[in-house]
């Protein structure tokens, strides 16, 4: 038996430094497929397992060693999903609706290999300090909104906007880690 090859299917500096933090080594393979045509769901748990398996899905295994890690995160409010904005008003919008306020992060994550895939959904509540007009003009007038879903970083700038977390931090940077190390060995895939 070889031993396995984690590649990792997203194009995602946050996930990649998270698996270099716990020395997982992995090559990066990015999907090809637009996932805004390939959700069925507006339920944010669902979506977020669904984006994640079809990122997986759509990334090749090339040699029978090889496992593939995808993942997808989403920001909910009230139900409401926030993606990544569009524009600095997008942007502004869903600050100011998150203000004062808690709101959900999950993480959809897949793993799959020629003989087994697996999946799971880690869930994250994240409070905001109440924002003031001014707090959230300058913050969208950076680069930091802008590849983030729900238009915030919590390991960037968008740190001095949480009061609160209550679950993984690691999940609302995008990828829940302690537990993806955890599932990868049953791939055979451990830290080095």
């Amino acid at each position: 038996m070889y031993k396995s090859q984690l590649i990792l299917a997203s194009s995602s500096p946050r996930r990649q430094a998270l698996l270099q933090q716990v020395n997982i080594p992995f090559s990066i393979q990015i999907p090809t497929i637009d996932e805004t045509t390939f959700s069925t769901t507006d339920n944010p748990q669902e979506k977020v397992e669904q984006l994640a398996i079809l990122k997986g899905e759509h990334t090749p295994i090339t040699r029978d060693n090889e496992v593939i890690l995808s993942a997808d995160t989403i920001v909910s409010y009230r139900g409401s999903i926030f993606g990544k904005p569009q524009n600095k008003k997008d942007a502004f919008d869903m600050i100011a609706t998150l203000s004062g306020k808690r709101h959900d992060v999950y993480t959809g994550v897949s793993i799959r290999s020629n003989q087994q895939q697996f999946s799971f959904v880690e869930h994250t509540e994240v409070e905001f300090y109440p924002l003031t007009d001014e707090e959230i003009t300058w913050y969208v007038a950076t680069t930091d909104p802008y590849d983030k879903a729900g238009a915030y970083g919590i390991q960037n700038l968008g740190a001095i906007f949480v009061k609160q977390i209550i679950g993984d931090y690691y999940n609302v940077v995008g990828l829940p880690i302690s537990r993806v190390a955890r599932e990868l060995k049953r791939y055979s895939i451990y830290p080095t």
